[in-house]
Formats: structure tokens, sequence, C-alpha cells
């Protein structure tokens, strides 16, 4: 067993005896190679974000938070090749850094032959890029960190025209097009909804005054774009 496989199957068998603790040596036993392989492998998972809890001592081991980790990803590898290009198609979206880890995750405990069969059929993918119309990288983990806690925003944000203003904004969401990515807020300063091309953000500041969470969809029917929103089912 290869060790891509064998991290797989030691969630696996974490999962399986949950929520009783398990061993290193029960692990290498199962797994036949030594303890400090096992201990390394675990704390490879913990590394990239599994829930797998230590307790040293007599009745110690390992365990698995089941009730916030996925069952078996079974992705095929038209799948994984499948997410790997969108996020290449979308690199300027909003949040690109955070779907690579998850495609990492995800690919780290595919089966090694399906992960191989992904890898032969992503070489046979070009994307064309487009010029980058993404926000840069802090200014991107701002934004999603005040949609997720319902604060304002302070922006330097230069307009097409090369006027350059500082506003505060109350988020309401993101809105990808064929011209780029935008935030839909509230502008206070101009007193109504607002899109700001994510390029075009100079800086931003999260400030520490929460706000009632604006609709994105009450707002984009003053803008003119036919938009779909993602789903998760």
């Amino acid at each position: 067993m290869n060790r891509t496989d064998r991290l797989y199957a030691l969630v696996e068998e974490l999962r399986a005896r949950a929520p009783r603790m398990v061993r290193a040596t029960e692990l290498a036993d199962r797994f036949e190679v030594s303890t400090r392989t096992v201990e390394r492998d675990l704390l490879a998972l913990q590394e990239s974000g599994v829930p797998i809890w230590a307790q040293p001592g007599p009745g110690g081991g390992y365990s698995l938070n089941v009730e916030t980790t996925l069952p078996p990803l079974n992705l095929t590898p038209a799948e994984a090749a499948a997410i790997a290009t969108a996020l290449t198609a979308t690199r300027a979206m909003p949040f690109v850094e955070a779907g690579r880890s998850a495609l990492n995750k995800v690919t780290g405990i595919m089966a090694s032959d399906g992960k191989a069969t992904a890898s032969r059929l992503v070489r046979q993918i070009r994307v064309v890029q487009g010029p980058p119309t993404g926000a840069a990288l802090g200014v991107s983990e701002l934004l999603q960190q005040a949609l997720l806690k319902s604060v304002a925003v302070r922006l330097r944000y230069r307009a097409g025209d090369g006027e350059a203003s500082e506003r505060v904004v109350e988020p309401a969401g993101v809105v990808g097009t064929s011209r780029g990515w935008y935030l839909f807020a509230w502008c206070r300063l101009r007193r109504g909804p607002r899109a700001f091309r994510l390029d075009r953000i100079a800086d931003a500041q999260l400030l520490d005054e929460p706000v009632t969470q604006r609709s994105l969809d009450a707002m984009l029917p003053a803008f003119p774009f036919d938009v779909t929103e993602p789903a998760l089912s």
C-alpha cells in the first residue's frame, strides 16, 4: 500500500472505530508499518485539516470526530478533472485559494489509480486565460470575512475613469460576469446599491461594525447581469 492509499485508509479506520481511541501501535500493526510511520501520517492528516484528536498516556490514542468529516468521497477521474479545470478557468474568482485547498484535500484521499487517471486527463486539457480581473489575495480574503461576519468594510476604489474614492460599504455578495468579478454592496457614500469590480479595489479594511445582511437578490435587478446561483447539492 502506498502512502496516499494508507492516508485514506487511516481516516476510514478511525472513522469505523470512532468514538473509541485507537493507539498508534494498533494502527501500525493493521497497516504493517512502523509506529513512527503511522504517527507521521496522522500528523500530516491533522495538518491538512482532518479532525483527528490525540490523547497521550495510558488509555489514550487517536480518534476521529465523525460529526465534522465527510464520508468517503469517491470522485471519478472525470469529476476530479472537471473541478481542476473549473478552478483554472475561474482563476480570478474570489476564494480561489480556498478552492485549491479543497481540491488538494479531495485528491489527497483519492485512490492512486483514480488520481493517476485524472492527472492523465488533465494533461489533455488547456484553458486560455483572459486578463486578470480578480481582487488581490489579501482583499479577496478580507471580503470573504466581511461576508461571513456581516460587518461593514472601508474600500479604496478606483473607478473605470480612474477616479479614486474611499467608501464604507455593507457587502451583500459577489457576482462573476464575463467582464470580471464584482462586489455588490450598499454604498453609504452614494446611498444605494453599487457594484465594485474586484480588480479595482486597491485596499479594504474590516470595520468593527456589525450590519444587517443585505440581500444580494434584492440588488441584482438594479444591474444588467443575467446571473445563476451556484448550488451545493
